[in-house]
Parts: C-alpha cells; structure tokens; sequence
C-alpha cells in the first residue's frame, strides 16, 4: 500500500503565500512523478503542477510565475510553494503520485486526502 499525507493548507489573504507539503508512504520503490491537483465548488478537478522524477516540471497556466513545485526525493516529498495568492485559487487542494511499489500490481496511482486552502479578498 502507498499513501500520501497532506498538510499546509489554509486561509490567507488575497497576496499571501502558503506551502503545500506531501508525503508518499508506503511500500514505495520508486516515484514516477507528484503533482497537486484542485477542486474548487462545482468545478472539475485540474492539474496545478506536476513534477517528474528527472524534475521537469509543467504548471497550469494560470499558476505560472506564482506557485512553484519542488520535491525532495530522499523523503518522497513535494511541496507547492504559493505566492501572490488570489480568490481565485481557493479550493481544495489534492496531492497525487504514481510510481512502482512492492507486490502487486507494481504500478500505484494515489491521491491524497485533499487540504482546502482558501484566499479572502
């Protein structure tokens, strides 16, 4: 089993930052890629960044300049730093990995629990 523990989500103000934290567990032998995804109310689930083994990295338009996606591979970490926060980026925030485990299936596809993080104007 793998699994993925989030933490850092909160409300900030409009300009603020936060960081995303995320950790794979589990019986991990190695991490293809993390991203954080999101969700706010009545939308559909996006892609925020992601963030391969070999660290090329791709974001979301809309997060581009702002958010930036790192990953420290000794502790199978992401982090999501935010910076200039707006309104618009409240949601929930959801982190994802896949890679290959021990036992079967090899392959693990898993998402995190989610953490809201919410911008006031």
């Amino acid at each position: 089993q793998v699994h993925l523990l989030e933490s850092g989500g909160g409300l900030v103000q409009a300009g603020g930052s936060l960081r995303l934290s995320c950790t794979a567990s589990g019986t991990i032998v190695s991490i293809d890629d993390m991203a954080w995804y999101r969700q706010a109310p009545g939308k559909q689930r996006d892609l925020v960044a992601r963030i391969m083994s070999d660290g090329t990295t791709n974001y979301a338009d809309s997060v581009k300049g702002r958010f930036t996606i790192s990953i420290d591979n000794a502790k199978n970490t992401v982090h999501l730093q935010m910076n200039s926060l707006k309104p618009e980026d409240t949601a929930v925030y959801y982190c994802h990995a896949s890679g290959l485990r021990t036992g079967l299936p090899r392959y693990f596809d898993v998402w995190g629990q989610g953490t809201l993080v919410t911008v006031s104007s």
